[in-house]
């Protein structure tokens, strides 16, 4: 099975506001940016973006390091959204999940893939990462 990394992450101008997304796929010696935004948005839903962008963009199922500086996203999908599907999409304060097509979108993406899923720190010393942080503000601020 092929491996896969893929880098990602979301930007807001404001919360909610304009906002982009980035990811970076690395395949071999082979990278690909892709990039998006959206004109009313928030950071949570840029940053899930991102990651449902970037899996859709991989063709075959693949092993695949997802790399991410958002916590809400790798503790949502690993964690978190077990229990929300059990409860009908609901909080454990009974009240609706916030993003929750998103969520499905992501969760639809990574049953395609043998996802492993790695956290690192934003604006510090991954290149990848902030690659993507500069593409995604870039994609925000370009609708201003």
């Amino acid at each position: 099975m092929k491996h896969v990394q893929l880098i990602t992450d979301g930007a807001c101008l404001g919360n909610p506001g304009p906002g982009g997304w980035a990811c970076l796929l690395r395949y071999n010696h082979h990278k690909r940016e892709l990039v998006g935004s959206e004109p009313h948005t928030t950071n949570n839903r840029m940053e899930l973006t991102a990651v449902i962008e970037g899996l859709k963009a991989v063709r075959e199922p693949c092993e695949t390091e997802v790399v991410t500086d958002s916590q809400y996203v790798k503790n949502g999908i690993t964690q978190w959204i077990h229990g929300w599907k059990r409860n009908g999409w609901k909080t454990s304060a009974k009240k609706p999940v916030l993003n929750q097509d998103l969520w499905e979108a992501l969760d639809e993406q990574v049953s395609r893939h043998h996802v492993h899923w790695t956290w690192t720190k934003g604006h510090a010393d991954h290149e990848d990462n902030n690659r993507a942080d500069e593409l995604a503000t870039q994609a925000a601020r370009e609708q201003l």
